[in-house]
């Protein structure tokens, strides 16, 4: 009797080591440091923490020289379709996402425990879940946002309403969806009902790395940080900081990204004679330099009409800036802004974020100090976590 107890001991203690090896394949069509976003940042520190509980493989586009697999500390990256260009005229490639759809079938070759994907652009979720179909497997989605109907409507015009369907029926195809912030979450819930499995994960902070960091030695009064793409409204920033100027305060701002619309808002800086004052940053590639430059502004501002989380708040609040935001119904980063003690959420107007630059800079809101304490919340470790359940359940 008991070498039979030892036997079902030993036995149960290989099957939690084959559960906390589980392989786990996640699909995106972009990775860091290739193309760079909030996005693309959650997969890499994620999929880095990831590997010590699962064996992690990334599938994605050939976006590196080389052959199609390579691997990178304990994470094997596997390019399943070619490089494309994700962006046509300033919008998303419908090719790409057509292209990279259909590869997607590749997945069928593969082994793996569970099959995690990115929601964004929606085809590749379609055809995933006929892999995971046929391959009996679970298949985990996390899905950053939400548009609905009226926000296809005027992103697209009458083609919106196509890809409002597209939307709505890949979003009823996952066996569990990852939300990446709670408001996400409450959209998916009106739209789906109460029959869906839905956690929250959403995007983290390293809060050693950022305290790790000094500000850059180039003050600014202004930092904008993200792509620069239309609908995160850099253009109305500049709007607002040349209307500061016409009032006699030539306030500074630095723009920190790069993205389809730079060309057009080193024209628009122009045309609004502020350029002199305007220190456009295109070539920040390191975390660390993203931080500093943080650390030397006075202020950020986030002005975009649609955002899902908004890591760049996060990041800025971290750093102890005063951070001025707009309460545009699809800017989600508006609610982490709302939390903070040193948060700004205006209307989405060019008038009003000059006011409240105005306010910011004449001292009639609380200054740069130590990072909220709720951040913590937000540790890349907790997040992992979070993932991790929903990879395991």
């Amino acid at each position: 009797m008991l070498l039979i107890s030892e036997w079902f001991v030993v036995r149960s203690s290989k099957l939690e080591g084959e559960e906390r090896r589980r392989k786990v394949a996640m699909v995106s069509d972009a990775i860091h440091p290739y193309h760079r976003g909030g996005k693309e940042l959650r997969y890499f520190e994620l999929t880095q923490r990831l590997a010590s509980r699962f064996d992690i493989d990334v599938y994605t586009m050939h976006w590196w020289d080389g052959p199609p697999v390579r691997e990178e500390d304990d994470v094997t990256f596997h390019a399943i379709s070619p490089l494309v260009p994700l962006y046509v005229n300033e919008r998303r490639s419908l090719s790409q996402a057509f292209r990279f759809g259909f590869a997607c079938l590749r997945m069928l070759r593969y082994e793996f425990d569970v099959l995690e994907a990115d929601h964004i652009p929606f085809m590749q979720v379609l055809v995933l879940r006929l892999v995971t179909l046929l391959k009996r497997k679970r298949f985990v989605v996390t899905w950053h946002e939400v548009w609905g109907r009226e926000y296809w409507r005027r992103y697209l015009g009458i083609a919106g309403y196509a890809a409002w369907i597209i939307e709505s029926l890949a979003m009823r195809l996952p066996d569990h969806i990852i939300a990446a912030s709670p408001q996400t979450a409450e959209r998916l819930r009106a739209s789906l009902g109460g029959r869906r499995r839905i956690s929250v994960a959403p995007n983290g902070i390293d809060l050693a790395a950022v305290e790790a960091v000094s500000p850059d030695s180039g003050p600014t009064d202004l930092v904008v940080v993200g792509r620069l793409m239309a609908h995160k409204r850099v253009d109305m920033l500049l709007e607002s900081v040349a209307m500061l100027h016409a009032e006699g305060l030539p306030v500074t701002c630095r723009v920190v990204g790069n993205g389809p619309e730079q060309l057009e808002l080193h024209d628009r800086a122009r045309q609004l004679g502020i350029a002199d004052s305007v220190d456009f940053r295109h070539d920040v590639s390191e975390q660390k330099d993203i931080y500093g430059l943080l650390k030397a502004a006075r202020a950020c501002v986030f002005p975009s009409a649609r955002e899902g989380f908004g890591i760049a708040v996060l990041e800025a609040l971290a750093c102890g800036v005063p951070v001025i935001t707009t309460s545009a119904p699809d800017n989600l980063a508006q609610h982490l802004v709302a939390r903070s003690v040193r948060g700004i959420v205006c209307d989405p107007s060019a008038e009003a974020l000059a006011s409240a630059v105005r306010d910011v800079l004449a001292g009639n809101r609380v200054g740069p100090g130590s990072p909220d304490a709720w951040l913590n919340e937000y540790s890349w470790e907790a997040m992992t976590d979070l993932v991790a359940e929903a990879l395991r359940v």
